[in-house]
C-alpha cells in the first residue's frame, strides 16, 4: 500500500468506521460485563454510599461539554469546617482497588454508546483546564476523548503533563484501525499489571496549571 492509499484508508476509518465500531463494541461490552457492572454498583453502594455514580462535566470533541460517568471511589468525609478532606484521605482501600482494576471506568461505556466518547482517544480532562491549553495542547479535542489512549499505555498518571499531551497529539495525527486495536490490547495488559495508576506526588494526577508550570 502506498503512502497516499494508507492516508485514504486511515481517513475512511476515522470519518466513517471508528464511530460505528465504538457503538458496537461498547454495546457488546455493556451486555457482556453487565454482571460486573451490577455487582460493582452494589458494592459501591454498600461501601461508599450514595450516589453510586460520580458525574462530572468534561470537554469532548471540539471542546463540547458532556457529563462523564464513573463509579465513585471516594467518601464524602469532611473536616470540622464542612470542607471535603483531601483526596488521599477520602480514597478508601476499596476505592483504590476499583482504580487499580479500572472498574471505576466501566460506566464510561455508556458515554461511548451515546457518542460522547470513543474507546480509544485522549482521556477527557477537567473543564477548568480549557483556558490553560496552548495551541498544540488544544488539538487533543480534534477527536473524541477515549476510555483509553496512547498516553494510558505509556505511563498513564505516572508521566508528566507535557509527555501526556505530546502523546495525545501523536494519536490525533495518526488515527488508525490497527493502532486502535493495539492500544486496546495493551490497555488490557496494563489493567492486569496495574501500572501508572498514580503520579509521584498524588493519588491520581497532580493538577495541570498550564504549560511549563507545576503544582507548588
Amino acid at each position: 500500500m502506498t503512502l497516499h492509499e494508507d492516508k485514504i484508508t486511515n481517513g475512511i476509518y476515522k470519518k466513517y468506521l471508528k464511530r460505528p465500531m465504538d457503538f458496537v463494541l461498547s454495546l457488546l461490552a455493556i451486555i457482556l460485563l453487565s454482571p460486573v457492572l451490577i455487582l460493582t454498583a452494589i458494592l459501591v453502594r454498600l461501601k461508599l454510599g450514595s450516589p453510586v455514580l460520580f458525574k462530572q462535566d468534561r470537554p469532548g470533541l471540539n471542546e463540547k461539554i458532556f457529563t462523564m460517568y464513573k463509579f465513585r471511589t471516594m467518601t464524602d468525609a469532611k473536616d470540622e469546617n464542612g470542607g471535603l478532606l483531601p483526596d488521599e484521605a477520602r480514597l478508601t482501600h476499596f476505592g483504590k482497588m476499583l482504580r487499580a482494576t479500572s472498574l471505576d471506568e466501566l460506566p464510561e461505556l455508556f458515554n461511548i454508546l451515546k457518542g460522547d466518547m470513543s474507546i480509544i482517544g485522549p482521556r477527557p480532562l477537567l473543564v477548568q483546564y480549557l483556558p490553560l491549553y496552548n495551541t498544540h495542547q488544544k488539538r487533543r479535542h480534534e477527536v473524541r476523548p477515549g476510555l483509553s489512549g496512547l498516553a494510558q499505555i505509556n505511563g498513564r498518571n505516572a508521566i508528566s503533563w507535557e509527555d501526556k499531551f505530546n502523546l495525545d497529539i501523536v494519536y490525533v495525527n495518526n488515527v488508525r484501525f490497527l493502532s486502535d486495536c493495539k492500544i486496546i490490547l495493551l490497555t488490557i495488559k496494563k489493567v492486569f499489571v496495574k501500572e501508572g495508576i498514580s503520579s509521584d506526588s498524588s493519588v491520581t494526577m497532580e493538577l495541570f496549571l498550564g504549560p511549563n508550570k507545576t503544582e507548588e
